[in-house]
């Protein structure tokens, strides 16, 4: 059995739409303006984020749920973004095709703010 790690992502309507198509297997690629991925790792942060940053720039934010290859990430250090309730892993725009792969199951939403 595959050991992994349960991340959280806030997302924008527009980037929830994208992942929609490939039926919510991974996530789209980064803008030319967006060099790193931050997929977090508690829920409570993505609610932050997705609450107090994604609403009031969209309209709608949410959060998401999925689980990483342990194998995978141990290549990266989790980042303090703000303090031990604000941690993330910081991809590079061009490792997120792999770190796609890495994620086993479905991305799911477990929240969503207006």
């Amino acid at each position: 059995m595959t050991e992994t790690t349960t991340l959280w992502r806030p997302v924008g309507p527009e980037e929830l739409v994208l992942m929609e198509t490939v039926g919510m297997k991974a996530f789209p690629p980064r803008l030319p303006e967006q060099p790193i991925f931050y997929p977090v790792t508690t829920e409570a942060y993505a609610i932050k984020i997705a609450r107090d940053w994604n609403v009031p720039a969209s309209g709608v934010g949410y959060v998401t749920r999925f689980e990483v290859k342990n194998e995978f990430l141990k290549k990266y250090d989790i980042q303090d973004a703000g303090g031990r309730d604000h941690q993330e892993y910081w991809i590079p725009a061009e490792e997120l095709a792999a770190f796609n792969d890495a994620i086993v199951g479905d991305i799911e939403v477990t929240h969503r703010f207006e």
